[in-house]
């Protein structure tokens, strides 16, 4: 298969290859195929599906090459691709976020489902594998929450298993102890946000962090909480939780059942929620797979890789 840019203009191409043709080489690793340029002409082999979309690639980046195009735009492009389809896109009201990130949204239709989800129920469960945008989006559409005046505070949990819920003996105030098990979620902040601002929403408690241990007897109003790494609750912490919340509060609980760190014979929390609440009216779950994975596409085939060799072990 072969495709032509012409008339050739030498400062497009260059941004789109990227310096020494790695944003071709980013192309060729993750859709498996081959691209050989010369000047604009561009000769591809491969599957015919996969040259398809390394076509498809290469004349959305050529439009978008008057500025440089970086690895990252590269890698969320290769996400996109084929997954997030315009007619999709159109029958479904993407959900606009209120955060500094003015180009976030949904990448994939799950994605777009989970945004959605978040804002129309008061409980959502995202389950599904690293890298699928889960926790990230739970904590920019607490943002949006607390910036449109929705809410009053946002409350992060997280269960500290590798403490054993025991964080006495840690230095520092109860933010230092849970700091290392919470860190993902201040990354989301500072990047939705800014650290001068969450930093202000620190000091006059708009934020608060709380491991889950300490979340019994509470009644949380007018909160946006977030639970994060869910899969390593035992379903009394879970059921503990979920009554936690009060009037004018919605709850994400997010984890990777996969990823369990729990005592051998302990079980999840999380998969015991999913069993028992599934078809609980005003509660929400969104399953992700592998295919909505947005880091370095070579994560998906990590992922892919696990699950072929577990379902062999199976068998």
């Amino acid at each position: 298969m072969e495709i032509n840019f012409s008339p050739e203009d030498n400062t497009l191409l260059a941004n789109l290859c990227g310096s020494l043709d790695e944003n071709l080489k980013q192309i060729e690793d993750a859709l498996d195929v081959s691209i050989a340029r010369r000047g604009g002409h561009f000769r591809l082999s491969g599957s015919k599906q996969h040259m398809q979309l390394a076509v498809q690639m290469l004349q959305n980046f050529y439009e978008r090459a008057k500025n440089p195009i970086s690895l990252e735009d590269i890698q969320l492009g290769l996400v996109e691709i084929g997954k997030l389809a315009p007619e999709a896109v159109a029958s479904a009201a993407m959900p606009v976020l209120m955060t500094r990130r003015h180009d976030l949204h949904g990448r994939t239709p799950r994605q777009v489902e989970y945004l959605q989800k978040i804002q129309e129920f008061d409980i959502n469960f995202g389950i599904g594998p690293a890298g699928t945008g889960k926790t990230y989006l739970a904590v920019a559409s607490a943002v949006d929450a607390i910036t449109r005046d929705r809410v009053k505070r946002i409350v992060l949990v997280r269960p500290a298993v590798e403490a054993g819920e025991r964080l006495g003996f840690l230095p520092g105030d109860l933010a230092q102890k849970v700091d290392p098990y919470l860190r993902p979620l201040y990354d989301a902040l500072y990047d939705l946000m800014g650290f001068d601002a969450v930093s202000k929403m620190f000091e006059r408690g708009a934020i608060e962090v709380a491991p889950l241990a300490y979340m019994r007897g509470r009644t949380l109003n007018q909160s946006f909480i977030i639970l994060d790494e869910a899969q390593n609750t035992t379903p009394e912490q879970m059921k503990m939780f979920l009554t936690r919340i009060g009037f004018g509060t919605k709850a994400v609980i997010t984890g990777d059942v996969t990823q369990i760190d729990l005592a051998r014979g302990q079980k999840s929390g999380l998969i015991e929620a999913q069993k028992i609440l599934n078809d609980v009216r005003g509660i929400a779950f969104t399953q992700f797979l592998s295919e909505d994975v947005v880091r370095h596409p070579l994560v998906q085939k990590i992922i892919n890789a696990y699950e072929r060799y577990d379902q062999s072990k199976s068998e």
